[in-house]
């Protein structure tokens, strides 16, 4: 894994109320508490944002949005911008979520305007790639990584990415309770690497770290970690409850 600290994000998608969404920020607060060989991040709903940033004060667990808007302000009615995430205590943005590409018809194109704008302002940009069942399927895996990889960085200045996270979700294994085999996603995750070495070359390819997301769990985060090109998990319905959530952090015993 290089020298790549690893790290466990947890999105909590539109799950859990302002009051349900600190109570749970509490709990992993005390269980992360000592755990600082890892990075840990939330994404709780924006009407949570604040109040979970509140919790966490003096805490190593970050916080950060499902989504971002790609201007900082305007007539746009429903959107949040990154000087507003930012201004709440976010850290990370999630950009490009398959249920963002397949519920809101998101693009590459409009996911690259998010990118950009997340990482002007200081947000680190959690970018989401991955196939759908049919596309595996088809043996089109590493074309649609390839697609969205080079459509989702273009003209983005190489400053701007320093920080960049990417996270490899395989659709089909999305909230399915499925998950793609050890080989699989190391696969996948070393040919990411490989496209991040030709958009960005070698130095930078190999600081970013590439998170799995996929019906991650307890069960199988251990084995995942082992391999040489996965630093961490993406972890969505699993990161709901703070005790499961926090098995997955100590997934190293």
């Amino acid at each position: 894994m290089a020298n790549r600290k690893p790290f466990i994000a947890g999105n909590w998608k539109m799950h859990k109320t302002c009051t349900e969404s600190v109570e749970t920020a509490k709990r992993l607060k005390e269980i992360g508490a000592g755990l600082t060989d890892i990075d840990i991040m939330i994404a709780p709903a924006f009407t949570s944002l604040y109040a979970v940033f509140d919790v966490l004060k003096g805490s190593n667990i970050l916080l950060g949005a499902q989504n971002v808007f790609w201007k900082n302000e305007g007539a746009y009615t429903g959107e949040v911008s990154p000087v507003m995430l930012t201004s709440v205590g976010c850290i990370y943005a999630i950009i490009g979520h398959s249920e963002r590409r397949s519920y809101f018809q998101e693009s590459d194109e409009l996911i690259n305007q998010k990118i950009a704008a997340a990482a002007r302002n200081g947000l680190i940009p959690v970018f989401c790639i991955g196939e759908t069942e049919q596309e595996r399927d088809a043996d089109k895996t590493k074309n649609v990584l390839d697609k969205q990889l080079t459509k989702g960085l273009q003209d983005i200045a190489l400053d701007d990415l320093k920080t960049l996270v990417v996270a490899y979700e395989p659709v089909w294994a999305i909230g399915t309770g499925k998950s793609a085999t050890t080989e699989q996603a190391q696969d996948a995750h070393a040919f990411i690497r490989g496209k991040l070495n030709s958009i960005l070359g070698s130095s930078m390819a190999e600081q970013i770290r590439i998170l799995y997301g996929g019906s991650v769990k307890p069960g199988n985060i251990g084995e995942l970690m082992k391999t040489p090109d996965i630093d961490g998990a993406l972890v969505g319905g699993a990161s709901l409850e703070a005790d499961t959530f926090g098995e997955i952090l100590k997934y190293r015993g």
